[in-house]
């Protein structure tokens, strides 16, 4: 077998998206920062060193860390009108509401982040989209949206061509990687959830892959040399939702097998040191053409897994799949919510764990 990979090395090293923002960006995000320059100079600078810190970890595949976003599933409503945005007066995180018929405004926000990160970095690149149905979980209201959309699911089409063009956008830019990420799927393997539909929430999840698959319809055709740039989806669990207190949701991955295999991707990113995420032995039932993005390090605060533990956890995955099919990365973004608090430095030191256990794991099988 190869030693090798579409990225040039057994088990590349990545995270899933976001990092931690200081209380500065933060400010200069919602426009508290009061300062002399120029913002969106200092946002690049800002930037760099969130790009500059996942290089001097020694990560493969590279992302911005989200920085410049409002929220992560708040971007929406930087690429189309018919939303109302505020402020959840309970935990003081950004509001986003639909309220008039979804219209594209300007594309190309998520596309800017990407030129950036591609000008500033060597390595490889990801950038990230919010899955379709993850927008109308979170977005839509039976009270204040009914009344342009009277379906949840009229929203959540309606998502569907502004986030294609912007996938077409970032394909354009020249990312490596371009991942959607979707919670929303995910929330199907818990039975509490399921036990809420008349059909076990098949139609419910396969919908959802319906519409992540209509994002990344046709958008690498007429890309020539770029063809090459992998698409993902992020498998969420929710991992985040400890940091913010929040449920989580239990269950194996085996309950949603036959959705995750109708997804018309090259790669699955999936989260397996949550509790409750279940066992690595569900990725024997994935189609043999995923690349699996192996969560293999946690994004807890305060739990900083050594090089050994997450090689042990790497091997425990080649007893089911390939070690060509191997990308390790932590569970989830470092910063789940934009108002979660999390320790940079800790951020730091967890992703270089990542990097020395994919040294130990290459010298080992490569």
């Amino acid at each position: 077998m190869s030693t090798t990979t579409t990225y040039g090395t057994l088990f590349p090293t990545g995270v899933v998206g976001s990092l931690p923002r200081s209380a500065f960006v933060r400010d200069l995000i919602s426009g508290d920062a009061e300062q002399a320059g120029d913002r969106e100079a200092s946002l690049n600078a800002a930037v760099s060193y969130a790009v500059s810190l996942q290089e001097a970890a020694g990560l493969d595949i590279v992302t911005d860390g989200e920085w410049r976003r409002t929220s992560y599933i708040g971007v929406i409503a930087q690429l189309a009108h018919g939303f109302e945005t505020g402020v959840n007066p309970a935990d003081g995180r950004p509001w986003t509401t639909v309220t008039a018929p979804v219209e594209p405004k300007t594309a190309g926000f998520v596309a800017r982040e990407a030129r950036f990160l591609k000008s500033i970095t060597s390595v490889r690149t990801k950038a990230t989209l919010p899955a379709p149905a993850l927008l109308g979980e979170r977005m839509w209201d039976p009270q204040r949206s009914a009344g342009v959309y009277p379906e949840r699911r009229d929203f959540v089409r309606a998502c569907v061509p502004i986030l294609r063009r912007e996938a077409e956008l970032l394909v354009e830019a020249g990312v490596d990687v371009l991942q959607i990420d979707d919670p929303h799927l995910c929330l199907f393997v818990d039975p509490e959830v399921r036990a809420q539909y008349d059909d076990d929430g098949a139609s419910e999840a396969a919908f959802s892959v319906e519409m992540n698959n209509a994002v990344l319809e046709g958008v690498l055709e007429g890309q020539g040399s770029n063809r090459s740039v992998r698409k993902a989806v992020h498998l969420c669990r929710r991992a985040g939702a400890r940091v913010r207190g929040e449920a989580c949701f239990a269950g194996g991955y085996e309950t949603i097998l036959e959705h995750l295999n109708a997804l018309q991707v090259d790669q699955l990113t999936m989260e397996f040191t949550s509790p409750g995420a279940g066992e690595v032995k569900a990725l024997r039932g994935l189609r043999q053409d995923f690349e699996i993005g192996l969560g293999c390090v946690s994004v807890h605060p305060g739990q900083v897994d050594t090089p050994d533990t997450i090689v042990e956890r790497v091997e425990a995955a080649l007893q089911v799949i390939d070690k060509e099919r191997v990308l390790l990365n932590p569970d989830c973004g470092f910063a789940p919510g934009s108002a979660a608090v999390v320790d940079l430095d800790e951020v730091y030191l967890k992703l270089k764990n990542q990097t020395e256990a994919a040294r130990r794991l290459r010298q080992r099988h490569g």
